[in-house]
């Protein structure tokens, strides 16, 4: 009942179209029960009369019944198209919103949840839950409809009968019951083993490259066939539940026929019912058994669609971990200056990653972050742009607190060029102009002759019309980093973050796209991270960092005198003297 209060306010958007859904269901359950009363009627009146007065009267009884059963196909009609339209609406509205929750999340719930299992809950989870929310309240307000209506009419023909039916159907309501749990745990545990399946797949399909190049084939069959198998052991016991509710059901069914036949030859021996009314009666016990069936069979569906609502709440109910605060400002006309103020910060229930830093850069001045892997480099940078957020201290730009100012804001003046470089599935243009969407082909073509792109695009067959490929398959890594560089050139943000951007190109390709850095740093804050000292030998400052904080600042011939930290890494690295 929880969840089912939580799903109502969707139908909010909706509710004229919803209201007609269920005026039209009402007329369709009202002409069902109709025509065997009808039938009744005419029974004891009009054909009881001499032929001709029933000939004469045909006609407007055909008329009748074919006007009766257009209604009937209008109504129909409209809760099929109308009502699944407003089912794929809700959905629709709810994908939405999980999709923005996505988005909301910082990277520390990515670094925590598969990408697979939350695609399976963007698509199939909100399927069952369209069919549900159109399925839903029709199929309930219809069986309730003719469940009561024919009820009352059998009641008219025989009361003792009825009742002895109705102890069958409380104790088919009593078993539908105590099963539907059951169903509902098989049914939860099947959305979460086909996530596994999903998460399963997305990690072999992208990784696809690297499976191949190790011979994988066979690792990631078996990995696929454990989720697979997992799957199929709870489907199994899901139809095993199904089997057990569905057969138990239309055992119930068979009991209500048995009901009727022996209790309708006991009255008619004992004079208290005709061979005619049972008859009529055996009519109603149809249209009275088909909404119980629809009833039950909504039960499946009820199970499934909560299951994929229940999942969708976990996440509606998981709040992002970085927001904007209620009075947040909007970050402008931002100069470059940074200060990381006694900052501190750890992943959830992980050892501290980065304890009591004290950072100033000034304003245009390019600063090297350098030190062992798992040091912390990457996640201090990751910081500035509150892709995470501290646990101690406070970082600045400009002097403003950057938990002040609101997110999109800070980030538009933050430009990131990473060593893993995602490219998506469009053309170079749309690549190029990513987070620029007002971009001129103007702006896009200097962008790419500032990151040392145009000759190589002008070989192209479409040009800046050519697709990339999913994640940039059909380029090299010195043409991707090219494009993430002419992305950032056309953003023209004050402050850059160069995260290891060329530590995975070979050496001529780092060389141009170092060139391509260079350019691009020309007037902007800079931090760069960097495993290859050769390319920071120029910084205006270099900090030292690993587990324990700040080892060693200064610049490059400082700390080679110093002869510590930087001085072991660079005679490791270049073999200087």
């Amino acid at each position: 009942m929880k969840l089912i209060k939580k799903f109502i306010p969707y139908y909010k958007p909706y509710i004229g179209v919803f209201l007609m859904d269920l005026l039209c269901a009402s007329i369709l359950s009202v002409i069902d029960l109709t025509f065997p009363q009808f039938l009744r009627i005419l029974r004891s009146t009009l054909f009881l009369e001499e032929s001709s007065v029933i000939l004469s009267r045909l006609g407007f009884i055909a008329f009748l019944l074919i006007a009766m059963y257009v209604v009937r196909f209008l109504c129909r009609y409209y809760v099929t198209y109308q009502g699944h339209m407003m089912g794929a609406k809700i959905e629709s509205g709810m994908r939405g919103e999980l999709f923005e929750r996505f988005e909301a999340f910082s990277f520390s719930y990515y670094d925590t949840h598969n990408t697979g299992e939350m695609m399976s809950k963007l698509v199939s989870d909100l399927f069952d839950i369209s069919e549900l929310a159109h399925h839903g309240p029709e199929n309930i307000f219809i069986s309730i409809i003719k469940i009561i209506g024919s009820f009352i009419l059998l009641m008219r023909i025989n009361v003792p009968m009825t009742l002895c039916l109705v102890f069958v159907v409380v104790c088919m309501a009593v078993f539908a019951v105590s099963q539907n749990k059951r169903m509902r745990a098989t049914f939860s545990d099947n959305r979460k083993k086909i996530a596994g399946i999903n998460s399963s797949l997305q990690d072999t399909l992208g990784g696809i490259r690297v499976v191949k190049s190790f011979t994988g084939e066979d690792i990631e069959k078996k990995k696929f066939d454990r989720s697979n198998m997992a799957f199929l052991d709870s489907k199994k016991a899901n139809y095993r539940q199904m089997a057990l509710f569905f057969s138990g059901n239309n055992f119930f069914e068979g009991l209500m026929f048995v009901t009727v036949l022996v209790a309708g030859g006991f009255f008619i021996a004992k004079g208290s019912m005709t061979g005619e009314d049972l008859a009529i009666y055996a009519l109603y016990i149809n249209i009275f058994i088909n909404p119980v069936n629809v009833l039950v069979e909504f039960t499946e569906q009820l199970q499934k669609g909560m299951a994929g609502f229940e999942r969708f709440c976990e996440v509606m109910d998981t709040m992002p971990t970085i927001v904007d605060k209620p009075d947040a400002k909007e970050l402008s006309d931002v100069m470059g200056v940074i200060d990381y103020c006694d900052v501190s910060f750890s992943y959830e229930k992980e050892e501290t990653v980065l304890n009591h830093i004290d950072l100033h850069v000034d304003a245009g001045k390019n600063v090297a972050i350098v030190g062992p892997s798992g040091g912390g480099k990457t996640t201090l940078c990751s910081l500035l742009p509150r892709f995470y957020e501290v646990t101690g201290g406070s970082v600045k730009i400009d002097g403003t607190d950057i938990r002040d100012v609101t997110q999109k804001s800070l980030r538009s003046y933050i430009g990131i060029v990473q060593q893993d470089v995602y490219l998506f599935n469009g053309t170079v243009k749309e690549n190029i102009a990513y987070g620029k969407e007002n971009a001129t082909m103007e702006e896009i073509v200097e962008a790419a002759k500032n990151a040392d792109l145009l000759e190589f695009i002008e070989t192209l067959p479409n040009g800046f019309d050519t697709e990339v490929g999913e994640r940039g398959a059909r380029l090299s890594g010195g043409q991707k980093q090219r494009i993430a560089i002419a992305r950032v050139f056309l953003k023209n943000p004050p402050i850059l973050i160069l995260d290891e951007a060329t530590s995975a190109l070979d050496n001529e390709s780092e060389r141009y796209i170092q060139e391509s850095l260079e350019k691009l740093s020309v007037g902007r804050t800079t931090i760069t991270i960097a495993h290859r000292l050769s390319t920071i030998l120029g910084a205006d400052e270099i900090i030292v960092l690993d587990g324990d904080g700040i080892k060693e600042r200064g610049k490059h011939k400082e700390l080679i005198k110093q002869g510590g930290l930087y001085e072991k890494y660079y005679r490791m690295q270049l073999g200087a003297v």
